[in-house]
């Protein structure tokens, strides 16, 4: 086992070394926010969707660019409003009366990073729309079924859902994305710096080109191999468990606040997040502060909370921190 793990930490540190590259030119245009850099390389590294949530102004749209920008890949930008039809998504049949045939005319979804803006400012049909591209990494245009090129990622933003205008993302949909990030205010101090880097009318700080698709592939190979021990996969079970019966685990006071608990895809993204993450950290094996660190971006929009929850102003975050808190690490 020592031999092996040798051989991993091996490919894992040569293999990551472009992450640090990547970090460094993402942080020359966004000031902070080291989390949401962060995890967007972990949803890379993972081939994992993104869902990031955050009041308007707080550089979600502008980090998802810079990483596109730092990337070799094509990237498209889809904003998301009230009167986006799917045709406008993934694309449409156009009839020649010329040659009396119809042409397919591919939409904004064939590309390889796909920011979709304001997510939940679209209606549902909208929004479904995504779903086929987004698990089975495909296109259905009238007859024709159209394979995305890879790497292909969804990262979306969306405003709070109590904000006028919105249209909360159903299960199915929310259950697509491994990850859901909340985007907070930055500091006192991170603010004077963007306010001091940002503060000019014609100043523009745009990331160069450092990593190659073909990086990105390397290092998912390698992601593949980290080591996941047995004990820490039933640590994984027994926390997603717990989401739907928390009476087995002794819980007893959250068993009337979890309406719905997380499903087998939250298991499945938390294995594979967790050595990502791992990844980025520059380990060949994962630890249970892996699991804890990347667990409740992978279950917090999977773990819907009841109406009794709702009532004593309890999220699926502190559902899932009294979850991590209680069950044993091993």
């Amino acid at each position: 086992m020592n031999t092996g793990l040798t051989v991993i930490n091996e490919k894992v540190a040569k293999e990551s070394a472009f992450t640090a590259a990547l970090i460094q030119e993402m942080r020359k245009v966004i000031v902070g926010q080291d989390y949401l850099l962060n995890r967007l390389l972990v949803g890379i590294l993972a081939n994992g969707h993104i869902l990031v949530e955050g009041v308007p102004g707080l550089a979600k749209t502008l980090s998802i660019k810079t990483l596109s920008q730092a990337i070799n890949t094509k990237f498209q930008r889809i904003q998301f409003t009230p009167d986006l039809l799917p045709a406008d998504l993934v694309g449409t049949l156009i009839y020649n009366p010329k040659e009396g045939v119809f042409t397919t005319k591919k939409g904004p979804i064939f590309a390889n990073i796909i920011l979709a803006d304001e997510i939940n400012r679209a209606p549902a049909k909208v929004q479904s729309a995504l779903l086929e591209a987004m698990q089975e990494r495909q296109v259905t245009i009238g007859e024709n079924t159209f394979k995305l090129d890879e790497p292909f990622l969804v990262i979306a933003t969306q405003n709070p859902i109590e904000q006028e205008g919105t249209y909360p993302l159903p299960e199915a949909q929310l259950d697509r994305f491994m990850l859901k990030l909340n985007v907070t205010y930055p500091t006192i101090e991170e603010e004077l710096r963007i306010l001091k880097t940002m503060g000019f009318t014609d100043k523009k700080i745009q990331a160069q080109v450092v990593v190659e698709p073909r990086d990105i592939f390397r290092a998912r190979a390698v992601v593949d191999e980290i080591y996941l021990d047995e004990k820490l996969e039933k640590y994984i079970l027994d926390i997603v468990f717990a989401t739907r019966d928390p009476k087995k685990y002794k819980l007893d006071e959250l068993s009337g606040l979890i309406q719905y608990g997380a499903s087998p895809r939250a298991t499945i993204y938390l294995a594979v997040a967790a050595k990502a993450y791992a990844f980025t950290q520059g380990r060949g094996y994962v630890s249970p502060q892996d699991i804890k660190s990347i667990g409740p971006d992978i279950l917090r929009h999977r773990v819907i909370v009841s109406y009794e929850a709702e009532a004593e102003e309890k999220t699926s975050d502190d559902i899932i921190q009294k979850i991590f808190s209680e069950i044993e690490v091993p």
